[in-house]
């Protein structure tokens, strides 16, 4: 049965109302994926879903919003509102839209990214704010999917079962970074020249996926070598 959801964020981001604005409307790629918003009221917008939608709201520095539609009655909007800060900038970020089955494990998986992705946004303004990034996501076998497949991707990083954030690992395929993010369903590795991200989706029942911001000027994506190598972990 269809219903509506809303999730949401709120938090201080390390920059300025103008910088956070541009990181939200142009440089998706830096902490989600890659979206193309034409900038202005009214203008397409283009990766956020398959549909396509348009902006809704374009005051820059302070408020963007965006709405996708379907004929079947599902839509998706975006809200962000941000407000200077003595820290930085506040962002009031809201996402409201519906789901037509399975509603508690959409609503859930759903908070769950949008929790990972906006930390995501605070870690790309501290730390790699005006770079330009490339994005790439892989994805696991099948096989991931089952309730021990992202135990089974973190033991064969090397990634300690004690972790915390803030904790300095070193990985597989050469991995050195920082742990920026962990719960029990996703984790986060910030390097010199990279977000990695990686999704425990089997909390969901869907494969589980590794992404990465990369940041160097030299930037390869190693989709071989990540399919490789999750392959390998599932054989």
């Amino acid at each position: 049965m269809s219903k509506e959801f809303e999730v949401g964020f709120e938090g201080v981001l390390p920059a300025t109302p103008e910088q956070a604005w541009a990181a939200i409307t142009i440089a998706t790629a830096a902490w989600s994926w890659p979206i193309v918003y034409e900038p202005r009221l009214g203008g397409a917008e283009k990766g956020l879903t398959h549909y396509g939608g348009t902006v809704t709201a374009w005051e820059p520095g302070k408020h963007f919003a965006t709405r996708c539609e379907a004929p079947d009655g599902w839509f998706n909007d975006l809200d962000y509102v941000l407000e200077q800060d003595e820290g930085g900038t506040f962002l009031r970020f809201t996402h409201t839209g519906i789901f037509f089955e399975d509603w508690d494990t959409s609503y859930d998986a759903c908070r769950q990214h949008t929790a990972l992705y906006y930390h995501s946004l605070g870690e790309y303004l501290a730390h790699f704010r005006g770079c330009e990034a490339v994005y790439a996501i892989t994805d696991a076998p099948a096989a991931s999917s089952e309730p021990d497949g992202f135990a089974k991707v973190k033991a064969a990083l090397g990634v300690p079962e004690d972790v915390e954030v803030g904790d300095a690992v070193e990985l597989a395929l050469g991995i050195t970074g920082t742990i920026d993010y962990r719960t029990p369903n996703f984790l986060g590795v910030r390097t010199k020249d990279t977000l990695y991200r990686f999704f425990g989706r089997n909390a969901f029942g869907w494969p589980v996926a590794v992404g990465r911001h990369l940041f160097a000027p030299d930037a390869n994506a190693a989709e071989e070598l990540w399919r490789d190598w999750l392959d390998a972990v599932f054989t």
